[in-house]
């Protein structure tokens, strides 16, 4: 019972700010782009708010606590999360794949506007990410506390070592998305190692996100500065 409160509450504290987080810097987008006339190849600036009133209908069905047990009394709680995250990085590649063509016609003049683009791209991508290993590992947060070492998606070191963590510690919302983060820093494991396949998958996929974002956005922003 214990674990279950805990775990309840990082669901509410913990994921649902990230979600959260998502959302304003899709509404912040949308707005700046309102007042600025920024275009994204094309995209009027209000296409960053169609996936953002999707996200906050399912945010609510994760947050509300009669809606929340309900969807984990029938099973759905994960299934209805693992959606909110896929609407998440599915809006987000389709902004980045706009920006990488908007960057190869030559669109992109401003460089506070890139930048700006570039940083809520890159942001949401660590943020999706962290949260989808969150839901992964061990299948979820709730089946995770009991699952076996072969079914997990990360060893984390003090799971290897349990002398460097307290009895009874267990991976939390904040270190899987300090590994999305490292990965798209560092564009490889920093801290837990990945184990299946699926994983590898993943972290190569949010790498290649990352790359593109970071290279290709740094690049021409740099210079359009100088």
């Amino acid at each position: 019972m214990d674990d279950l409160a805990e775990i309840r509450r990082e669901t509410r504290l913990e994921a649902t700010p990230a979600f959260l987080a998502v959302v304003v810097g899709q509404v912040a987008l949308a707005l700046q782009s309102r007042q600025s006339g920024w275009r994204l190849s094309g995209l009027p600036w209000w296409h960053w708010l169609v996936p953002a009133g999707l996200e906050l209908v399912l945010i609510f069905s994760l947050q509300h606590s009669a809606t929340h047990d309900r969807l984990n009394r029938i099973h759905k709680r994960r299934a209805v999360a693992l959606l909110l995250i896929a609407v998440i990085t599915a809006a987000n590649s389709v902004s980045l794949g706009a920006l990488i063509i908007s960057l190869v016609n030559g669109n992109e003049t401003s460089g506070p506007e890139l930048l700006f683009k570039g940083i809520a791209i890159w942001a949401t991508n660590v943020v999706a990410f962290g949260l989808l290993f969150w839901e992964l590992d061990g299948d979820g947060p709730y089946d995770r506390v009991n699952a076996p070492i072969n079914a997990r998606d990360f060893q984390f070191p003090q799971q290897e070592n349990p002398d460097l963590a307290p009895p009874g510690w267990h991976p939390r919302l904040i270190d899987y998305i300090y590994i999305a983060f490292t990965n798209a820093i560092a564009f490889s494991p920093t801290d837990a190692m990945p184990l299946r396949g699926r994983t590898k998958l993943l972290m190569l996929i949010e790498s290649a996100a990352s790359a593109l974002t970071v290279l290709l956005v740094a690049a021409r922003a740099v210079n359009i500065l100088h």
